[in-house]
């Protein structure tokens, strides 16, 4: 898969893929809008986050940006929700 994505962002260039990055989250964005209006669009929205993730994916290239990084990170912000929710159930 890298190959590809590598292979894009010579072809197409960064301005368009980083335009494109944005273009997807929006399709997803305008999917999840649709099924909170009481859509059935699952397949649309499977969709969209297999674009994003590819779109993401070549974020990540273009960033020089390690999927250990974002492992990282997200771990923080997870155990940082917990706290909240924690917080939230004993009242604080």
């Amino acid at each position: 898969m890298n190959e590809t994505l590598l292979k894009a962002i010579k072809t197409f260039g960064i301005d368009a893929q980083l335009d494109m990055v944005v273009e997807e989250m929006s399709e997803l964005t305008k999917e999840i809008c649709k099924k909170k209006r009481g859509k059935d669009n699952r397949v649309e929205i499977i969709e969209e986050i297999a674009d994003v993730y590819i779109m993401l994916e070549q974020l990540k290239i273009i960033c020089n940006i390690s999927q250990k990084e974002i492992q990282n990170i997200a771990e923080v912000k997870v155990k940082r929700l917990n706290e909240r929710l924690e917080n939230i159930k004993n009242g604080f």
